[in-house]
């Protein structure tokens, strides 16, 4: 939030006391409220941006991982662990990683009785299949549009157990002393009223961060770091906020045709490579048998979009600054079947992916780093938990494709199970806290209504998303970092004197997402100067290899005047019977596909 001068006349505000507040309406923000029902927790409340059902879930399109063993009865929970460890190169908290494996297959199958509608086997099975890094067909899946219907399934679940929901509501601060959480304020962004939420309990299930940068995945107004910025603020800690995940595959397109500027950076979903496509140069050559002879299209993500971006920079890419990603050998009806809603987006924009190929150039995708939790997912300030993509622990350095549904409802369930026990009603906000953060910060909020500064938003936001892309992007170096940092400092001193319209405005609600963002992207920036190595989707070309001494966790806090402080912790050993997967080699076969 850019500071403003407050006026000493109070704001008035609408008042709502709940147990625990769920922050957040995606799958991670669904899967609690419906543990807590489901244990008897009826004084929940969960808060979205968009209309119910309207959430980034639905934007995941490929899959979400479990070793059911549908083809590969080999599987396992403890390889799926293992598979995840190295995708993340070792700095994954074990614990987060080993709960999310074990909880997923029972998952799978509660999500099957609760009618999600997943592909199946001819024999009538949850189908499974090859996603980037993975040793065996895990990923479950319905189509290509997999993050819509489970979230269609889990707001049915809610429903039916009368899950108090509230819509286009957005959360602007936490009430906290630093020790504790006491509830939340924001307001509605259909009338402008301001409100303060008495809650015993907070749940950040806000999503992660990558809309911070220029090309990326999100809608515009969302994933913009507002979970993890709020949490910082009320006294958790941040961890990983340097490892950001560039997707291989977003839309390369022509961004002076308005039909296609739109898509730029838009996910094409790894489904795409999960059934066979591939991909090339502007040569026509199929470059992976460079980078990867092994596991080829189906290489970790932060290899593929390395090997992407380093085509493009040597000259081989597309007009449309991009490589083609061809799927056309495969049958057009499979094709139909197995991608529907990337070939119907595709068809639309006049372009048939049964018959030609596509353009995709790496993007922004997702932000490995996160608010830090313990087991549980609760953060360091009591009663405030973080789960989902707002979290961090379970995917180090890199994702697994088909992990973050996966992490969404295990954790959702976990946490659930931990709020439970706890929820004793919503306590109330101290007087002291109303004095001196609720009052304040609402005065701010009403000073930056209507203000008549010097600055556009959209064009400090442009600029914000620029300056990561062009400082702390796929490839970094300390240089370039440093004057990132200078860059953002500008940005921020420019926040601080915006063109703003009402409450109701869409401009107001991205001028309180760039205060969040630039929390987040400051957070990306020292933390990827701070480490002096390259792991996973940190790639600093002034230090090319993974060093062994940095398989730390870095963590970002507060300090009580001014800055952000930087310190890092060694991580965890994984269990024993992970660690008899990781000997075991498992990996899996490209070549099983052609």
């Amino acid at each position: 939030m850019a500071e403003l001068t407050s006026t000493d006349e109070p704001v008035e505000y609408a008042r709502e006391d709940v147990s625990v507040l769920v922050v957040g309406a995606g799958a991670a923000g669904a899967r609690t409220a419906i543990e807590l029902a489901e244990r008897g927790v009826e004084d929940v409340l969960v808060l979205g941006k968009r209309g119910h059902g309207d959430a980034h879930t639905t934007w995941a399109r490929g899959g979400i991982n479990g070793a059911l063993g549908t083809h590969d009865p080999e599987d396992s929970p403890a390889i799926h662990a293992a598979d995840t460890l190295n995708e993340g190169h070792f700095v994954n908290d074990p614990a987060k990683v080993e709960t999310v494996t074990e909880q997923m297959p029972e998952r799978l199958r509660e999500l099957d009785e609760w009618g999600m509608a997943y592909s199946r086997t001819d024999g009538g099975e949850i189908d499974q299949r090859f996603f980037g890094a993975q040793s065996f067909r895990r990923t479950a899946f319905a189509g290509d549009h997999t993050g819509e219907s489970l979230l269609d399934t889990l707001v049915e679940r809610a429903q039916e157990l009368s899950v108090p929901y509230r819509e286009n509501v957005m959360i602007t601060k936490l009430v906290s002393d630093g020790d504790a959480v006491h509830g939340a304020v924001g307001f509605d962004m259909d009338t402008g009223e301001f409100l303060l939420f008495n809650a015993g309990i907070v749940v950040l299930a806000a999503g992660g961060h990558a809309a911070i940068y220029d090309r990326h995945t999100s809608r515009d107004d969302e994933n913009n770091g507002d979970g993890a910025a709020l949490a910082y603020d009320a006294g958790a800690s941040l961890m990983d906020m340097e490892f950001m995940q560039f997707h291989p595959t977003g839309m390369a397109v022509d961004e002076t045709d308005p039909e296609w500027a739109p898509w730029s950076g838009r996910l094409v979903t790894e489904a795409v490579r999960g059934e066979g496509g591939r991909l090339f140069n502007a040569e026509g050559e199929r470059f992976m048998e460079r980078y990867s002879p092994d596991q080829m299209e189906l290489d970790a993500r932060d290899v593929v979009a390395r090997a992407i971006a380093r085509e493009i920079a040597e000259g081989r890419g597309t007009e449309n600054g991009g490589v083609y990603l061809d799927i056309s050998h495969r049958d057009a009806d499979f094709v139909r079947e197995r991608l529907p809603r990337m070939y119907e987006r595709f068809d639309d924009l006049g372009v048939d992916m049964a018959e030609e190929p596509v353009e995709v150039a790496p993007t922004s995708h997702y932000g490995m780093g996160g608010v830090a939790v313990d087991d549980d997912g609760e953060t360091d300030v009591d009663g405030l938990f973080a789960i989902g993509e707002t979290m961090a622990g379970v995917h180090g350095a890199n994702r697994l494709g088909g992990n973050s549904l996966a992490e969404t409802v295990a954790y959702g369930v976990v946490a659930g199970e931990r709020i439970a026990d706890r929820a004793d009603g919503p306590g109330e906000v101290p007087t002291d806290l109303r004095e001196t953060l609720v009052d304040p910060h609402l005065a701010d909020l009403r000073a930056m209504a209507d203000s008549d500064g010097e600055n556009d938003v959209d064009a400090v936001l442009a600029d914000l998303r620029e300056l990561m892309w062009d400082h702390a992007g796929i490839l970094r170096d300390e240089s370039s970092l440093r004057e990132g940092l200078d860059r953002l400092a500008d940005v921020r001193d420019r926040a601080a004197d915006l063109r703003v319209g009402p409450v109701t405005s869409e401009s107001f609600e991205l001028a309180v997402d760039l205060g969040f963002m630039i929390v987040a992207a400051e957070a990306v920036l020292r933390g990827a100067l701070e480490r002096e190595e390259s792991r996973g989707a940190h790639y600093r070309t002034d230090f090319p290899d993974r060093d062994p001494d940095w398989r730390r966790n870095l963590y970002f806090d507060a300090p009580d005047v001014g800055g952000m402080a930087l310190r890092s912790e060694p991580v965890d050993e994984p269990s024993e019977a992970v660690q008899a997967a990781l000997d075991e080699g498992h990996e899996l076969d490209y070549h099983q596909l052609e």
